[in-house]
Parts: structure tokens; C-alpha cells; sequence
């Protein structure tokens, strides 16, 4: 198992609340099946960070690209693994 970083950047802030409940939602699926070590917001509205738990990173894309803020655009995703 290794985390992978996602930084979601803010694209589209005009369509953030509209995807926001499924956004949460979807995440909070990945919680429950334990695919997700932390999450959260940036402070300065730039955009948030999800940090996924994964065995690959073909996984962990995958996980992040059908989060609905980057399905629709809302986010821009960048991945990163991370070495804790």
C-alpha cells in the first residue's frame, strides 16, 4: 500500500457548490472502504487535497479521475506519490 497525493485545483469556482455533495459523497465512500488517509480544502480557496491510499498509481488515478470535481472539470487533478 502507498498514499498518493492529489492536488485539486481550483478550474471552474462558478460550478464548486453545484459538484460540492457529490464531490463529498464520493469521498466519503472512499472512507468507508478506507481508500483515503486525509482530505481537505486549501484555506485560500485555491482548491483541496486528497491523499489516497493505493496500491499502484494506475489505482490511485483512477480513484481520483472519478471524483466528480475532476470528472466535471470543477478541479484540475495533478498526482503525486507521497513518502511518508
Amino acid at each position: 500500500m502507498a498514499f498518493f497525493a492529489a492536488i485539486l485545483h481550483m478550474e471552474k469556482p462558478e460550478l464548486n457548490q453545484e459538484y460540492r455533495q457529490a464531490h463529498l459523497d464520493y469521498l466519503q465512500g472512499l472512507v468507508e472502504q478506507d481508500k483515503v488517509h486525509l482530505k481537505g480544502p486549501f484555506v485560500d480557496g485555491s482548491g483541496g487535497m486528497v491523499v489516497y491510499k493505493a496500491d499502484s498509481l494506475e489505482e490511485a488515478q483512477t480513484l481520483a479521475q472519478e471524483d466528480p470535481y475532476v470528472k466535471e472539470g470543477v478541479r484540475r487533478l495533478e498526482l503525486h506519490e507521497w513518502g511518508i
